[in-house]
């Protein structure tokens, strides 16, 4: 079995948590769609919409975040054989639908400084449009990822999309606060599903410097957060990559690649464009001697040599 995903990716982080709670044995491979690796040609044909995780069985391929939890679910019933163990209750999967009900693409990225985010959001239109070029067989799922990225932009400028977003997460941790006030987790007295959804929600606060204005305020949930942090999961699916200097480590070599990746495109560009200008010249230089110089056999055949060929006059 095979994960494709990203640390810092809160869908990822909740099926990777998924795994380590019902201890399933996969392959992990990192895919990072800050530097445009969700839009390889590679990942996207495997999932038209590039987007993260996906995970793959054998020739079953699942991209929805809650199919693919309680496919693992199943999978981990099957293995132990154990008649006590079950799969997720009505409770817990409602529960997991109000969590993943909420997306937080926008409420993320509208607590991102805008010169970051403007500067990524080029980058990725830059990568998708050289994508496109490469896999023209794949032109109508880049164009749409193309057009994603237009309506993110201009989504982001409207106060009605950002304020609807802060909203709905709102009413999620008062709903979660009210059921933590009667029961340890989410869906009664043992940890199941439902507190893996919760879990990076709770995880991406934290990460924006959010959890005085979200998480402290809510005592309930405030006492949950500390309890769940001490679970092995989580120190393993996300507390390694967001506590002290490995969550810098991990931001820092995100922004990095994309800085070298932006660069060497630079320099490409920048080299096609000393070489048109290298032609021109010579070009200019060639017609200046045939005027000087008008003969025949000059003006019939002169050869220009440069770094990027030949050109024959």
């Amino acid at each position: 079995m095979q994960l494709y995903h990203h640390p810092l990716d809160l869908d990822s982080q909740k099926v990777r948590l998924a795994l380590e709670e019902e201890d399933v044995d996969y392959t992990s491979y990192h895919v990072n769609p800050i530097t445009g690796k969700n839009l390889d040609s590679s990942f996207f044909e495997m999932n038209r919409h590039g987007r993260l995780p996906v995970f793959q069985n054998g020739s079953h391929i699942i991209y929805s975040t809650i199919d693919i939890i309680l496919y693992i679910e199943r999978i981990a019933v099957v293995s132990s054989g154990a008649e006590s163990t079950s799969a997720s209750s009505r409770e817990v999967i409602e529960w997991m639908q109000k969590i993943q009900d909420w997306d937080p693409k926008f409420f993320t990225l509208s607590h991102i400084p805008e010169k970051h985010r403007v500067y990524v959001s080029k980058f990725i239109r830059q990568v998708v449009i050289a994508r496109m070029s490469e896999s023209p067989e794949l032109a109508g799922n880049y164009h749409r990822k193309l057009r994603e990225a237009y309506e993110t932009e201009e989504k982001l400028k409207d106060a009605d999309v950002l304020r609807r977003s802060k909203e709905h997460l709102v009413r999620l941790l008062d709903e979660v606060e009210r059921k933590l006030s009667v029961t340890p987790y989410l869906a009664g007295q043992e940890f199941t599903m439902a507190d893996v959804m919760l879990i990076p929600v709770l995880a991406r606060l934290k990460l924006l410097h959010l959890e005085n204005e979200y998480i402290a305020g809510r005592p309930n949930i405030a006492e949950y957060w500390i309890l769940v942090q001490q679970r092995p999961s989580y120190k393993k699916v996300i507390g390694k990559y967001f506590n002290g200097w490995r969550k810098h480590k991990t931001l820092l070599k995100t922004w990095f690649l994309v800085r070298i990746r932006s660069l060497l495109k630079r320099e490409l560009i920048l080299d096609i464009v000393a070489s048109l200008k290298n032609i021109f010249w010579l070009s200019i230089e060639t017609i200046h001697a045939c005027n000087l110089h008008p003969s025949k056999e000059l003006r019939k055949r002169i050869f220009v040599h440069s770094d990027v060929g030949t050109l024959e006059l």
